[in-house]
Formats: C-alpha cells, structure tokens, sequence
C-alpha cells in the first residue's frame, strides 16, 4: 500500500501519539479522515497539517455504536488506523463495571466493530491496509494492569487472526505495538518513570513503524529499545518468567506510580 494519494481514517487523532502519526501519514501525502472526540481540537490539527482535503469525524468510541458509525460515516478509505484507547493501569477493583466497559469498547470492541465494518469493501477491491496500535502490554503482563493486558492481548490476537483471514483478499492486516513512551501517550501523561534500564521510546519512532507497517504490510512492528523487546518475547515464551520480572520492587513501584498519575487526570 502506497501512502501518497491514500485516504486513511485515523482515530485517536489528537493525543500525543495520535498527532505524530497525522503527521507522519500527510507527510508522506495521505490524505487524512481525522477522528477523536473534540471537533476543535481536530479542526486544528487537520489546518496544521501539511497536504490538503483533510476532514475531520467526531466520535467518542466509547458509545455503543459509535465505531460501527464512524467507519460508515468515513465513506470510502484505504488505510484503517486503530489508534484510539482508553488507560487501565490499577486493580481490577479500582473499575466500576461501566468504566470497565468502556476500556473494553475503546480498546477492543471499537476496532473490532470498525474492522467488521469496511472489511468487505476492502476485500472486493482487492486492497486495503488495517494498523491496530496494540502496546507491549499485549505480550507481557505487568501487575495492576490486568484490564488494560486483557484488551491489549485480545487487541493483538483479533488483529494476528483477522490478518490470516484477510491475506488471500490482498487486504493487509499489522500491528504496532509501542512500549513505554516519553513526551506523549497514557505512560508519558501519567508522569510515571519505566523501571531501571528498561528506556523509552519517542512518538516519532511510533508514527514510523506505522507509516512502516502500511507501506510494506508488516505483520507486528514493536516500538521499544531492545530490553524491553526481549523482556516481551520471554513473557510470550514463559508467562511464569515474565510475571516474574515484571513483579519485582521496581516494576510494582512504577505500576503504582502509573496508577496515582493516571488517577490525577
């Protein structure tokens, strides 16, 4: 899939990593069906943009529906970025039931309910590209995370199953999966700092992998210095061992401090 001339739907649009990545796909001459859920803040970023015939859509995807409305309300488009999500870092208990079901709408379901809907169409013109901004999260559990690992992991599996299904149709299926992330993104806004040794990655490097991801239909692209890539693939290859790790004093220590930022905003 080639990116100049491409109409690609964007959702998430306006956080930090949702803005690294409008620009890295109108820089590269997309055009851009923006979403998020604060018309001001997209019909700025469309103007900001380089390009033109940027359009902006509307939507919070944690409503029922509301994905599903999206995607039709998009029309016609090329490239789908799944980028919008929901935190989750805290004990189950932390969560009322409908805040639960919100992290699972946004996460989950609403890239579910988008792929579901274009799908199809994708299919009958015999090209298309879906990018599921998924989170290392989807590999490796960490404590006072489990909601957030539930919808990741299911993120990572839907977009793994649905790419072999979609391959003979030469519709192209990839997942992104960024760990932790400085200057923008839940981690980064949670003021909270990643365990000794572990580094960070930069939104810019994020926005790559997806221009990436659609351009040479990557499977999975992790975003991440090495140790943390390594660290995942132990916990995909023994959970007990990556638990293990995970569950130290340093990774329970900023699992807490993740938790207190993500519960100041």
């Amino acid at each position: 899939m080639q990116l100049t001339g491409a109409t690609v739907l964007l959702t998430g649009a306006t956080g930090g990593l949702g803005r690294a990545i409008a620009e890295a796909l109108a820089g590269r001459g997309a055009s851009l069906i923006l979403s998020a859920r604060k018309a001001e803040a997209l019909e700025q970023l469309a103007s900001e943009l380089p390009g033109s015939g940027h359009i902006t859509i509307p939507a919070d995807l944690a409503e029922p529906g509301a994905a599903t409305k999206l995607a039709l309300d998009a029309g016609e488009f090329d490239v789908l970025v799944a980028n919008a999500g929901l935190r989750g870092a805290g004990d189950l208990t932390d969560y009322s039931h409908e805040d639960i079901g919100r992290a699972i709408r946004v996460n989950l379901e609403a890239p579910i309910d988008m792929a579901r809907a274009v799908m199809e169409a994708m299919a009958a013109r015999g090209s298309g590209q879906m990018v599921f901004i998924a989170s290392l999260a989807g590999k490796a559990a960490s404590p006072r995370s489990s909601l957030y690992n539930a919808t990741k992991f299911g993120l990572r599996g839907f977009a793994l199953g649905l790419r072999a299904d979609l391959a003979p149709a030469g519709v192209g299926v990839s997942i992104v999966s960024p760990g932790f992330v400085r200057d923008a993104g839940m981690f980064a806004d949670s003021g909270a700092k990643p365990p000794p040794g572990m580094g960070t990655t930069t939104p810019e490097r994020v926005a790559d992998a997806v221009v990436r991801a659609i351009e040479d239909n990557k499977m999975e692209i992790a975003v991440a210095p090495l140790s943390q890539r390594m660290g995942a693939h132990l916990a995909l290859a023994s959970p007990a061992l990556g638990l293990r790790a995970q569950s130290g004093a340093l990774g329970r220590r900023a699992a807490a401090d993740a938790t207190t930022g993500e519960r100041k905003d």
